[in-house]
């Protein structure tokens, strides 16, 4: 039976420190409630992808993404960055 509960991911990626994303916080049920809850708080933008975060909920907590979703994050902060004009 398939796990129907809503999951979350957060990255993190700082140009200056980081080689590549990093995933934050992940989680399913309350937990992705939770993270969705403060990402709204501070108005950090939301994407519905739930595909990517079936993957990066298997990385470890401050793991850098694998080379293999560079595309898929590309496109996520390519989304964010649009947002976060919109919103300036």
């Amino acid at each position: 039976m398939a796990d129907t509960r809503k999951k979350a991911a957060a990255l993190r990626y700082d140009a200056k420190k980081d080689a590549a994303p990093k995933v934050v916080a992940k989680g399913s049920g309350k937990i992705a409630e939770k993270i969705l809850e403060i990402a709204k708080e501070h108005n950090i933008p939301i994407r519905d992808d739930p595909q990517l975060v079936e993957v990066l909920s298997t990385l470890d907590i401050y793991q850098e993404i694998p080379p293999e979703l560079y595309r898929a994050v590309a496109e996520i902060l390519a989304f964010v960055y649009r947002m976060t004009k919109k919103v300036q």
